[in-house]
């Protein structure tokens, strides 16, 4: 039988830049097992392969492509967040959410498909026609009312491009992802020469209706996460860049917006 499992490996080596030393040192086996597994000369039990993949960081999904390369089942699942085990995991997400208020949250999932949003981004988020189990990423991609209502969309297109090829390279490469960022930095342009200093954080400008809104986000992370569609999950917490937004936000929260 063809060896995958030993090319796949160093392929995951080689993404991560690690040499056969470096991750034998780091897995607790010689540099010349790590060698022999990758030219099969030798076969790794179901233990050693999730070891090396978690000394790599290859995703949960990748991990299973390892297993399965080399002759064991699949060891992640991939839950829906509905599900009845999940339910820890819903409670802290919604805690996250809720208590964001009045700033926007919202919960997305690889594909930036809206898996949980707070009662201040649904209502956000819905006057463009954007809600739960949308493409936020289609919604800023294509023409329509979501992408116009972001005033720097060039310039956040750029910044989200570079995010979308680093969330593409971590997972072992993902086509929608790069496909949305290649389109991104088409369709954004070069880069203008800077004036002068840069900013600390690039905002993102939403205008909606005469009101104009500027937002920072916080990108927060399961750990030690053992489900593949729960590792891929990202909560976006939205913060006020500006007093205008900030008063807005908690003038509309109050029933004055």
């Amino acid at each position: 039988m063809r060896n995958t499992f030993g090319p796949m490996l160093k392929d995951w080596r080689t993404r991560r830049r690690i040499s056969q030393m470096d991750l034998g040192l780091d897995a607790g086996v010689s540099a010349r097992h790590i060698s022999f597994l990758e030219t099969g000369r030798a076969r790794p039990s179901q233990a050693m392969v999730i070891q090396l993949a978690e000394t790599l960081g290859v995703p949960l999904a990748a991990r299973n492509t390892l297993l399965s390369a080399a002759g064991f089942a699949a060891h992640y699942r991939a839950r829906d967040l509905g599900a009845r085990d999940m339910a820890p995991i819903r409670a802290a997400v919604d805690w996250m959410l809720d208590r964001h208020a009045p700033y926007p949250g919202i919960a997305i999932d690889r594909h930036w498909t809206l898996l949980r949003l707070n009662a201040v981004a649904a209502q956000m988020f819905g006057t463009f026609g954007v809600g739960e189990g949308d493409s936020l990423l289609e919604a800023f991609l294509a023409p329509g009312p979501g992408r116009d209502a972001v005033e720097n969309w060039a310039e956040v297109a750029r910044h989200m491009a570079v995010r979308l090829a680093t969330e593409s390279a971590h997972v072992g490469g993902d086509a929608y992802l790069d496909a949305a960022a290649e389109r991104l930095l088409a369709e954004a342009g070069p880069r203008p020469p800077a004036p002068g200093e840069t900013a600390a954080v690039i905002p993102l400008k939403y205008r909606l209706g005469e009101v104009r809104l500027a937002f920072i986000t916080a990108i927060t992370q399961f750990g030690s996460t053992e489900d593949i569609a729960l590792s891929d999950m990202k909560i976006e917490l939205m913060y006020p860049a500006d007093d205008v937004t900030k008063d807005f936000l908690e003038r509309f929260a109050a029933g004055n917006g």
